[in-house]
């Protein structure tokens, strides 16, 4: 329904549980399947499955094959969130505030992990690439849904005489 007294098509009103609950439901989709790829790749490795992968610095590198599957993990659960935020928050302007508080989220918690501040440059090169992917990706779905065509024809709305 239009809200004629503003002019814009969406009422967008302030909706705190709404927005919280949006918040934790993308946090959530991205750590499972974050979970998932981690279980995927240890499992193929041979390695144990371990919280280290998601949270622990060191384990972000370029050195090894396994840093480079943790980066590709990340970067492929960098477009799952895109996703999230086209599926759960459905808004281009908002997906930017999403990611940056879905990343300062994850920062907070390896923070609480690794018991310092990230200092790894790699760490840090990860998260921002993470973070422009998920959000761009993230705009570009939504954007598309946004701008598809809305029918103005009679057959949506049939009246029977």
């Amino acid at each position: 329904m239009m809200n004629n007294i503003s002019g814009q098509f969406r009422k967008t009103t302030w909706d705190p549980i709404l927005i919280i609950c949006q918040i934790l439901a993308v946090q959530s989709v991205m750590y499972f399947f974050l979970g998932i790829w981690i279980w995927i790749a240890a499992t193929l490795l041979g390695s144990t499955k371990s919280l280290d992968y998601a949270f622990l610095y060191s384990e972000v590198h370029v050195r090894d094959f396994g840093g480079k599957l943790v980066i590709t993990i990340f970067v492929l659960n960098a477009l799952v969130g895109a996703l999230a935020l086209w599926w759960l928050v459905q808004r281009t302007k908002q997906c930017m505030d999403f990611t940056c508080t879905a990343h300062l989220i994850h920062l907070l918690l390896c923070w609480i992990y690794n018991a310092s501040f990230p200092s790894s440059f790699s760490w840090w090169c990860l998260n921002i690439v993470s973070l422009s992917i998920m959000c761009v990706c993230g705009e570009f779905l939504c954007m598309r849904t946004e701008l598809q065509a809305i029918p103005l024809g009679m057959n949506s709305q049939k009246t029977a005489l």
